[in-house]
């Protein structure tokens, strides 16, 4: 079968079917377009197919394709971690705003999951001392892969948020924890249920993690420094009040893109 036919009779739609064809032929979207005449040999079509398959049954495409782009960077990324989503680069705008001063902050990313946010920190401040941490060795493994992908040094360190770092403080913590409560009917929506539960579900109400994040932050920051979690779009007033209750000023909460409250924070 050729190229056009599969963009002619596509299973999925029309951005699904490019990048699914991407994957398989290991072109770029210029090249299919430049090549519509193009047969898939029957391994390739075999594997276009299976993907095909798999993706009807609301498996996410980062798992087929092994790779999802963030903050203009691509990522490798496996069914150990989230997908990365669009309204966390808030996350990353907003700890950017904030490391411009000192000379050398340091970051702590908390439930980094594939290295998405603490790695663009490190790209685009490249003066940062970044810090990452995980209970998953497998995410671990997976965000070690990716800073060497593009070239930045991150320290992992293997902790269930700050049990492993005693005494460290740092300039800006950023956090997209589980906030997800058990039972929500987010969570039956078909690309959802593939990705990780314990990276999902915070417990009975959703506010678990944030809990003991917010409660235990302040030790962790530097003098000025922030704190800044992604929360869910019904949890903002409730995260403030968590905020203001830690002791920490300056509590906000700003909107991702679709016009939602999504992240919130405050400093010591």
């Amino acid at each position: 079968m050729r190229i056009k036919d599969l963009l002619r009779r596509r299973a999925l739609d029309a951005l699904e079917t490019r990048i699914l064809l991407r994957a398989v032929l290991g072109m770029t979207d210029a090249q299919i377009a430049a090549a519509p005449e193009r047969e898939l040999s029957a391994p390739e079509l075999e594997r276009y197919g299976s993907f095909v398959r798999r993706r009807i049954t609301g498996e996410p495409i980062a798992y087929l394709t092994g790779e999802r782009e963030f903050y203009s960077l691509v990522f490798g990324i496996t069914a150990a971690v989230l997908v990365p989503r669009p309204e966390t680069e808030l996350l990353v705008d907003l700890a950017l705003a904030r490391t411009q001063r000192p000379e050398a902050p340091a970051v702590l990313d908390l439930a980094t999951g594939s290295g998405c946010v603490a790695i663009a920190i490190a790209v685009n401040r490249p003066q940062a001392r970044v810090t990452a941490t995980d209970a998953s060795a497998a995410a671990l493994a997976l965000a070690r892969a990716n800073a060497v992908r593009h070239g930045v040094a991150v320290e992992f360190v293997r902790s269930d948020w700050f049990d492993e770092l005693a005494g460290r403080s740092f300039h800006v913590i950023v956090a997209n924890p589980p906030y997800v409560a058990q039972g929500d009917p987010h969570l039956a929506r078909a690309d959802v249920s593939f990705e990780p539960t314990s990276a999902l579900v915070a417990g009975p109400t959703g506010y678990e993690c944030l809990e003991r994040i917010i409660a235990r932050a302040p030790r962790h920051l530097a003098a000025g420094g922030w704190l800044i979690v992604e929360h869910g779009c019904d949890q903002a007033a409730r995260v403030r009040g968590l905020l203001v209750q830690a002791g920490l000023a300056g509590v906000f909460t700003e909107r991702d893109l679709a016009g939602l409250e999504r992240v919130s924070g405050g400093r010591v």
